[in-house]
């Protein structure tokens, strides 16, 4: 967007911007979000930044009135796949925290000094002020949120000591924690600590619209005793960094503003930033779905299935390892007998130290899968020796990938092990770096979709007529790039309810578990 594009965004306070970019206005010294509701300043007076590190920089302090740090994240960190976007999806899941900027550095393969540079030319700030920005936010949520103890939600945002969180709380704000915390608009969630672990519940903020069929998707491939979903809610246990977690998610669409709850049983206070950004990626709480929406529906063939399902989401992933193995056991078999297979292999897996709510069980690390896990899996030998190869490839540290590659990274690494080709790698990069633009042209489902939304329905028409739906038009769906991976995720809900239909149609709108891709060449 150009500098008038923005003013005119902000003269609208439209919300759809909100944490995409940031206003400062030099005559006050405050930086807003686009909706702010204040009196639209001279353009005179504006620069925008692209974060709110970068304002920070500036010398800028957040508005009272808007709260700009209360905003989903920008949708450009999936978007970009270049430097910047890898090292803030990295940042955001407390890679700095954990490592440092030299860490962060060596995952992207650069030098600190390099990467400085890139990112204060890209974003408008370095790598530390990224990251500061970043455990502002988490700190302002816990905040206004809960009623964790100042010192607790100091070292759960990632500040390495009460001091500095005063300090980069009062220099971003104006106000002391305490005052930040007086300005909740809603009662706070009770947090409960334990030894190791603290439980506590929040909002999730999200930009609308949002279909609740993400949690139809994650329902029909929860595996027993790790996760547990239901048409509006999904559960599970994870291994983060510092110990084990487990959390809920629940969606209301008849309360007033729709929320999204978080309430996480437990989790190491070191390790809550990492959960939050993982919990947001799995939801895929930071698109924008009205500019997704209003490109797939300009496509003709996709017009219709747009209109009924607006703000679908593609869901992410809480643990890349995991979803390889998952992506490569789920290969060519409906999701039942993925799930069957998923559970028995579970039993590879250790107890969760923090069980509740009937989770109990962590999904099985990389290790155990090599060493025994391998051996609970049934089927084709060669599929099974692959997923061992591929356990013990990540158990090794040969195969190490994560939130920060970008797709031709994925394929560098993935490609040469067995058993892995480009459906595996494109639905890898769809689920665990949020690639907008992956279409799986080869995908059963993809193409089952293609038929049943073409007119006649499905089988009403030949395979290249359904694709391009009789217009000429690509069959890869080009013209809806960037956003391809959304029109998969239409196309597989239009396959499933065109199965449905065919098995029960006075059943159909009961029946909305979205069908598992597969892989047409192995």
């Amino acid at each position: 967007m150009d500098f008038w594009q923005r003013y005119r965004a902000i003269d609208a306070r439209d919300t759809r911007f909100d944490g995409q970019f940031y206003t400062a206005v030099r005559t006050t010294g405050i930086y807003c979000r686009p909706s702010c509701p204040a009196r639209t300043p001279k353009a005179d007076n504006i620069t925008f930044y692209e974060t709110s590190a970068a304002a920070h920089d500036a010398g800028y302090r957040a508005c009272k009135r808007c709260l700009p740090e209360a905003v989903p994240g920008t949708p450009a960190w999936n978007v970009r796949s270049d430097v910047a976007g890898r090292a803030m999806r990295l940042i955001n899941d407390g890679v700095i925290n954990r490592d440092g900027v030299e860490g962060l550095a060596a995952r992207l393969g650069y030098s600190s000094r390099q990467l400085n540079r890139i990112l204060s030319h890209e974003l408008g700030a370095g790598p530390l002020s990224l990251a500061r920005a970043s455990r502002a936010q988490t700190a302002r949520t816990l905040l206004v949120s809960t009623d964790m103890l100042a010192s607790d939600i100091a070292f759960a945002a990632g500040f390495n000591s009460v001091r500095q969180f005063n300090e980069t709380i009062g220099e971003v704000f104006a106000m002391t924690p305490s005052a930040l915390r007086a300005t909740a608009r809603h009662p706070r969630a009770h947090a409960t600590a334990a030894v190791a672990s603290t439980s506590l519940t929040l909002n999730l903020p999200y930009r609308e619209p949002f279909d609740p069929g993400i949690f139809e998707f994650l329902a029909v491939r929860a595996v027993p005793g790790i996760e547990e979903g239901t048409s509006g809610s999904y559960a599970r246990t994870l291994r983060l960094a510092h110990g084990d977690a487990r959390f809920r998610v629940d969606y209301d669409a008849g309360a007033a503003g729709r929320p999204l709850v978080l309430t996480i049983g437990a989790v190491d206070l070191r390790d809550l930033a990492s959960l939050l950004s993982r919990v947001r990626r799995l939801l895929d709480l930071d698109a924008d779905p009205v500019a997704i929406d209003g490109t797939l529906g300009a496509d003709p063939r996709l017009a219709a299935t747009v209109a009924r399902t607006p703000g679908m989401r593609m869901p992410g992933a809480v643990d890349p390892q995991e979803l390889l193995i998952r992506a490569m056991v789920g290969q060519q078999i409906t999701v039942a007998a993925a799930r069957t297979a998923l559970g028995q292999l579970a039993a590879a897996g250790s107890e969760s130290l923090v069980p509740g709510d009937g989770l109990h069980r962590l999904f099985p690390t990389a290790a155990q899968i090599a060493e025994t896990g391998f051996g609970l899996l049934r089927g084709p030998q060669r599929r099974i020796d692959s997923v061992r190869s591929a356990a013990a490839a990540m158990a090794s540290g040969d195969l190490d990938f994560g939130y920060g590659d970008d797709l031709p990274g994925l394929e560098s690494k993935l490609l040469p092990l067995a058993g892995i080709g480009p459906w595996t790698v494109g639905y890898v990069a769809m689920r665990v770096i949020g690639a907008p633009d992956v279409f799986l042209a080869n995908d059963a489902a993809v193409r089952n979709g293609i038929r049943s939304l073409a007119p006649g329905g499905a089988g009403g028409a030949s395979s290249r007529g359904a694709a391009d739906g009789g217009t000429g038009a690509s069959p890869e769906f080009r013209e809806v790039s960037p956003w391809r991976s959304y029109a998969t995720m239409h196309l597989w809900r239009a396959a499933a309810a065109a199965q449905a239909a065919a098995r029960s149609p006075s059943s159909m709108s009961a029946q909305t578990a979205i069908q598992t891709p597969k892989k047409a060449n192995p």
